[in-house]
């Protein structure tokens, strides 16, 4: 299966990487390439993460990675990378519901 990250998704990413290399540069490399991996193993086992409590659609699913949230919608032929939140956050539905 294909994966396609959304604009918001890559965003989150990039937003988390800049916090953790305010501290530790090396720390964010490894925590994005773990995110990366992560999601990569989706293209093997796409139906491995729980349906997201928010929405209830068997579609719209999430992997739990350390305190984030990797939230992603599996299609026929692709899974979307929806967006990534750190776990105590609100999920905003309408962010994952585009």
């Amino acid at each position: 299966m294909k994966i396609i990250w959304s604009p918001i998704a890559v965003d989150r990413v990039s937003e988390i990487a800049s916090y953790i290399a305010q501290e530790n540069p090396a720390a964010a490399e490894k925590r994005v390439d773990a995110v990366f991996r992560k999601v990569n193993d989706l293209q093997t086992f796409p139906e491995s993460g729980r349906i997201v409590s928010e929405t209830q659609n068997k579609t719209i699913r999430e992997l739990i990675y350390g305190n984030y949230r990797l939230i992603y919608r599996l299609e026929e032929k692709r899974i979307s990378i929806l967006t990534i939140r750190y776990g105590k956050q609100i999920l905003p539905v309408d962010e994952i519901t585009v």
